[in-house]
């Protein structure tokens, strides 16, 4: 490993005091030390000063064997424990591995994605063709259709009609073995899933129209804010934005700079 041990059977080897007090001074606390039968007193590991768990390698060596949401919580401990728990491929490893998946390709949105992997992260990616229908696919994926409707943010079996592509749940977590799981933001589910496609892999087409569409909705998402934070019009708000190169804390600059000096020539 490089760092605490020499070799993973020394990492493995249960620690004691006697060893490490020349090295390392523990301050006396009712939370880092207990005594057990015998007198011998225990180091426990919730003592943030014990060395071993400030120790990047045996830090790694132990959190890549937790699971993707105890890793997320152990991100949470302190700094050194979330930047050795936010590593992406022990993310990604955490991810797959329960479910035997061979690759995930792709970068989320938003970090939260890696905090749960549980199956209703998982959906399969069916291309509309004429003739489908939510009960059609309901059969034929084995799935329940209010489970289809949940997933796409549908109200009606008539939503079917106006996208490229319905996602369906994973009811059977065999299909995912030795599959490739592509992270992705569906702007009709409004969630962000790994989607696994069981002939080929994402349209090319389909996912520039995706991006398109989910970049459109974030510009409109921070006009709007923009609007409201100057209390003006979207047409000013957009204005503003569009000088700034799509900045909102420069359009907004921009835009007191403008108010400031109408106010100081009489304009206001």
């Amino acid at each position: 490993m490089g760092c605490c041990c020499d070799d993973d059977e020394q990492l493995l080897q249960p620690l004691n005091p006697s060893d490490i007090q020349n090295s390392v001074q523990i301050p006396p606390s009712s939370s880092s030390t207990s005594v057990v039968n015998g007198g011998d007193t225990v180091i426990s590991p919730m003592n943030s000063n014990f060395s071993a768990l400030i120790c990047h390698d045996t830090l790694r060596a132990i959190l890549e064997k937790l699971a993707l949401p105890d890793l997320a919580r152990a991100a949470c401990v302190c700094k050194i424990w979330n930047i050795v728990a936010s590593d992406r491929e022990m993310q990604t490893k955490a991810f797959k591995d329960p479910w035997k998946i061979k690759d995930v390709i792709g970068d989320p949105t938003s970090g939260s994605f890696w905090r749960d992997n549980s199956l209703s992260k998982f959906a399969i990616s069916h291309r509309i063709v004429r003739g489908d229908n939510v009960a059609s696919l309901a059969v034929k994926y084995s799935v329940h259709v209010m489970d289809i409707k949940r997933l796409n943010n549908m109200l009606s079996d008539h939503g079917i009609y106006s996208r490229d592509r319905l996602l369906i749940p994973i009811n059977n977590s065999d299909c995912l073995i030795n599959g490739t799981c592509y992270i992705e933001l569906d702007i009709y589910a409004k969630r962000e899933v790994a989607v696994l496609y069981l002939e080929g892999g994402p349209d090319p087409k389909l996912t520039t129209m995706l991006q398109r569409l989910t970049s459109e909705r974030s510009k409109k998402k921070v006009i709007d804010s923009l609007r409201r934070s100057m209390q003006v019009d979207g047409e000013t708000a957009q204005y503003y934005f569009a000088v700034s190169d799509g900045d909102p804390r420069s359009a907004f600059s921009e835009f007191s700079e403008d108010l400031r000096w109408e106010r100081e020539v009489g304009f206001t």
